[in-house]
């Protein structure tokens, strides 16, 4: 769920080794249509999952500079790197179990019990299937991955105060690594 069309999966093949080189893995890639095409790239950080405007600067440079290369859409294109954000989508596997006991919206590719769209708390993973504990239903849902069109998180309070801690962890950790550093003479 990476991508959703052949144009996608050509410029993840791209983007991907080189977000690996700077240390940052690519969540999403989505070509939209309109007057002039967008590319879009939601990546981040491998080491905590987050990512700041100057890597979304740097990755965008490195990436322009490749897809110009290599052409893979042939037509002017607008490029839009991002980090996911906290209702981020989950596009593998092991999203749905880094993200259980949150809640997401899950969008399959064919009706279930009369419907597309499921909504609850994750649990995690059973061999490649999710599990999700389905809003007013009593019985954990196993829905296979392979079936799942699109699915994110939703925005809660416990998703926010996730969001927050992590990011104050993160600059936390900078802040060491910044005093830990011998200044140059």
């Amino acid at each position: 769920m990476k991508t959703k069309t052949h144009t996608d999966e050509r410029i993840l093949a791209i983007a991907e080794p080189i977000a690996k080189d700077m240390g940052l893995n690519i969540v999403r890639v989505r070509v939209q249509s309109g007057r002039r095409k967008t590319v879009q790239i939601m990546a981040e950080r491998i080491s905590d999952g987050l990512l700041g405007i100057t890597e979304c600067e740097a990755l965008s440079r490195e990436l322009t500079a490749t897809l110009d290369v290599e052409d893979p859409i042939h037509d002017p294109f607008i490029l839009e790197v991002s980090s996911p954000g906290l209702e981020r989508p989950l596009t593998s596997l092991e999203d749905f179990k880094h993200y259980a006991g949150y809640e997401a919206r899950v969008d399959l590719d064919r009706m279930v019990e009369g419907r597309k769209r499921f909504r609850g708390t994750l649990v995690g993973i059973d061999g490649t299937n999710i599990d999700i504990d389905l809003e007013g239903e009593k019985e954990t849902a196993q829905i296979p991955f392979d079936w799942i069109s699109e699915a994110k998180l939703r925005l809660t309070d416990e998703l926010i105060k996730a969001g927050q801690a992590a990011k104050d962890a993160a600059y936390q950790a900078q802040e060491n690594l910044t005093q830990d550093t011998p200044e140059k003479e």
